[in-house]
């Protein structure tokens, strides 16, 4: 049973249509993200969901006593408590219940034991007991701790005030606040933005086994690919459900895409046709009523446009200088802060063209390394030495401040770019979120997180043969993001970086340095030997291998197939295959026809005959709900075919 359900919700800003008609069930197995090009209404809809903005029309339901949690992107802090004390603020709800069970006592005492209102009163005062002992109540100074912990909190930091808490943690407190608070739905926007590595990894771990509903808008992939189910889709104001995670959600909107891209182009052909035709004869009496014809079938077409979010842009960096094998070497250096000793006694080398991420926990001294290593940081001891011809770019979160407040955003980064890239400006700063009249903004007004981007672009631009990156996929989106892994992957210098985002290390890390402790250990592989080698460690720390091996010994082997079963097998692997290439087949057939009935609606000689037009719409939308159906059989086939193959 749906715990909300949102029925025809529109919602228009001035002339802009944000939601169109939406239509959404939540219930408590719901794990659903909202995707969306930057600007196409999600955390609008968010805060209508959180009953924060009320829609132009239609309704929002809820079952009774339902109770929803909402996160916001940024801007809440907190004051005047200790973290524990602040923390304990989110189980305000059950003090409401332990006040009105306090009340029940009170009028149980004032009324005749076998009464009916008795009767009442003594269901009303175990629903709300049975209540408190399943919601972990009781156990919530252990829950206070394992949420603050995992969030990244240490215990020294339980009874600091929380006005000592910077902005990024200022936020770890508001979500630690929503989680404790165990409510029915939580809406989550931008969870991921404050959190290290360790953090996010700890969220997906509570949210995969958290029993009421979650809603999510994140730009972090990996995030989504592990915690939700089902992606909604927010385009022109209009929402579309797609089934399964993220990365399925772009396999199966690509193939879309590519079909829509297709009846775009027709579209975009046929409308310089009847515009040529339009501007040839305008001012000719003799084709006067074609051309009003004509631009009243102009005015009445709906446009097809192609979302934002799933355009794909490239860019490849400028070719860096040559320089030596040996790129940097470090010898024997070490950092402290008083009596914190972040780094002690480190000896790193980076060779010409590796790609390596820096992981710990935070404090464990990587921001602090690759200041050292970029020249801003000179109090350490130890040697820092740079190869024959190396040319360092550096990227900080505070590299905004280089910025000139005077100019454009455009005038900006046209500054910065080498001659010929400077016709590349536009589509770049499109690709960093700057669109449209955006590039006309002034430095001056634009938030922390703009400017970062900006900087980032403008570094990106430059030629140099080490970079050196502290968390670069910070305030982009996913297709801002992939545009930037596809350019380092390429790029043939080195690399050496800090990033939070698990699938841009997955796909860029060839070696990994991990930072603890004030010690450094270097893996030569990419992050997932990485995490095998971790896993390992941790076994062995803990006795587990022989253990191990001794349960792997003793346990019963999966029983073999027979060779009929395994004929059989193969036989219906084959039969599966046929059908799914006879669908593919299929969906071919159906776009190009899809294609021809919008071709022939925009026939001169058609629009303007309305029994035709009909005609055509009706052919359309039955071809339009087969193509449906087969999309539908094709991901039963593929699900399939696959279960076979790994069985």
């Amino acid at each position: 049973m749906a715990f909300v359900t949102l029925n025809g919700v529109s919602l228009a800003f001035g002339d802009r249509d944000i939601l169109q008609d939406v239509n959404l069930n939540i219930g408590p197995d719901t794990r659903a993200a909202i995707a969306g090009a930057n600007g196409s209404g999600k955390t609008t809809f968010m805060r209508i969901m959180a009953g924060l903005v009320q829609p132009d029309k239609g309704t929002m339901t809820m079952q009774r006593g339902t109770r929803i949690s909402y996160l916001p992107q940024s801007g809440l802090t907190h004051s005047g408590l200790t973290l524990m004390e602040e923390a304990e603020k989110a189980y305000d709800y059950y003090q409401t219940l332990l006040e009105r069970k306090e009340q029940i006592g009170h009028l149980l005492s004032q009324c005749q034991e076998t009464s009916k209102e008795a009767e009442k009163l003594i269901e009303e005062d175990h629903d709300i007991q049975e209540h408190l002992l399943n919601s972990g109540y009781y156990d919530r100074k252990v829950v206070k701790e394992k949420v603050l912990l995992g969030l990244g909190f240490t215990r020294t930091d339980f009874e600091k005030h929380t006005e000592a808490f910077s902005g990024g943690w200022q936020m770890r407190i508001a979500l630690a606040k929503i989680l404790l608070e165990n409510p029915d739905i939580m809406l989550l926007d931008e969870p991921t933005n404050y959190l290290d590595l360790e953090a996010r990894i700890w969220l997906e771990d509570f949210i995969n086994s958290y029993k009421g509903g979650v809603v999510v808008v994140s730009h972090d992939r990996s995030f989504l690919d592990s915690t939700v189910n089902e992606i909604y889709e927010l385009f022109n104001g209009r929402m579309n459900r797609y089934k399964g995670n993220y990365t399925e959600y772009e396999k199966r909107r690509s193939r879309e895409l590519e079909s829509l891209i297709d009846r775009y182009k027709q579209q975009q052909e046929e409308i310089a046709r009847v515009e040529f035709f339009i501007r040839r004869f305008r001012y000719q009496a003799t084709k006067a009523k074609q051309v009003q014809s004509r631009i009243k079938y102009l005015e009445s077409l709906p446009r097809i446009e192609i979302p934002e979010s799933l355009k794909k842009m490239h860019f490849s960096f400028p070719a860096p200088p040559h320089s030596g094998n040996d790129v940097l070497i470090l010898s024997d250096v070490s950092k402290a802060y008083g009596d914190n000793h972040v780094i002690n006694h480190l000896d790193f080398f980076a060779n010409r063209g590796e790609k390596i991420v820096f992981v710990g926990k935070n404090g464990a001294g990587k921001s602090t390394l690759m200041r050292i290593i970029a020249g801003v940081d000179k109090d350490y001891t130890g040697s820092v030495r740079y190869g024959t011809d190396v040319k360092i770019e550096y990227f900080s979160q505070d590299f905004e401040t280089t910025l000139n407040d005077q100019k454009t955003v455009l005038e900006e980064v046209e500054d910065a770019a080498p001659t010929d890239l400077i016709p590349q400006v536009r589509n770049l700063l499109g690709a960093f979120l700057f669109r449209g009249d955006d590039i006309y903004k002034s430095v001056s007004v634009l938030s922390g997180g703009e400017k970062n981007r900006i900087a980032l672009l403008k570094m990106l631009l430059h030629p140099a043969n080490l970079l050196v990156l502290d968390e670069p996929t910070n305030h982009l989106d996913i297709n801002s993001k992939d545009i930037l892994l596809e350019a380092l992957k390429k790029y043939d210098g080195t690399v050496l970086f800090v990033s939070h985002d698990k699938y841009f290390i997955e796909n860029l890390a060839d070696r990994v340095l991990e930072l603890g402790d004030g010690k450094a250990t270097s893996y030569v592989g990419d992050y997932a030997y990485y995490l095998e080698k971790k896993a390992q460690q941790e076994e062995a720390a803990l006795g587990g291998t022989n253990a191990t091996q001794d349960k792997a010994a003793t346990a019963p082997k999966p029983a073999q197939l027979s060779r009929e079963e395994s004929k059989q097998r193969k036989r219906d692997l084959k039969k599966l295959e046929r059908e799914l290439e006879q669908v593919m087949a299929d969906l071919d057939a159906l776009e190009q026809e899809i294609s021809r009935l919008n071709e022939d609606m925009a026939k001169p000689e058609n629009y303007s005959d309305g029994a035709k037009i009909k005609e055509l719409k009706a052919q359309l939308d039955a071809v339009e709900s087969t193509l449906e159906s087969k999309t539908a059989r094709w991901e039963e086939l593929e699900t399939a075919i696959s279960e076979l193959q790994e069985n």
